[in-house]
């Protein structure tokens, strides 16, 4: 199994370049914009040094994210995942799995009922989408942008 951290204890530069190697599917985060992501985390994992991570939100977090937004406008309290990033030299190895897992029982623990998270459906996500499925997560929504993307919304029960 491998060795989880709190967010804050890993590397930030290696978290940001690994986060930016996927930038198509997260974001793009300058340094000042990682600081100001990783300073609303709630949930934040790594796998050392740089294998993966996991970054999620409560409903207090001050967050713009239109896909963040688009579930305080439903829910009360949730834990939302922001972006999990695994690198791909580590894809197979079930460190998605694992920091999940250790989102839920975090979340569990803390009261929450529901971790929620959104899947890329245009461009589309065939990998994320069914590893979110094999999780427990349920579609609940989708929203379509200016920009043609569009994404589906999910749902997991705690």
């Amino acid at each position: 199994m491998a060795e989880i951290v709190a967010l804050q204890s890993a590397s930030q530069d290696d978290l940001r370049t690994l986060n930016n190697a996927f930038a198509a599917e997260t974001s793009y985060q300058s340094e000042d914009d990682w600081t100001r992501l990783i300073g609303q985390a709630r949930f934040g994992y790594a796998v050392p040094p740089a294998a993966g991570f996991l970054i999620g939100m409560d409903q207090g977090a001050d967050y713009q994210s239109p896909n963040f937004l688009w579930f305080k406008a439903r829910f009360d309290r949730f834990a939302y995942v922001d972006r999990i990033v695994i690198a791909a030299s580590a894809h197979g190895q079930g460190l998605g799995r694992a920091l999940y897992e250790r989102m839920f029982k975090d979340a569990k623990a803390s009261g929450f009922e529901r971790v929620v998270a959104e899947v890329n459906a245009v461009p589309p996500n065939p990998t994320s989408l069914a590893f979110h499925e094999r999780l427990g997560f349920a579609a609940i929504g989708e929203q379509a942008f200016d920009s043609g993307k569009s994404v589906r919304y999910f749902e997991c029960r705690l």
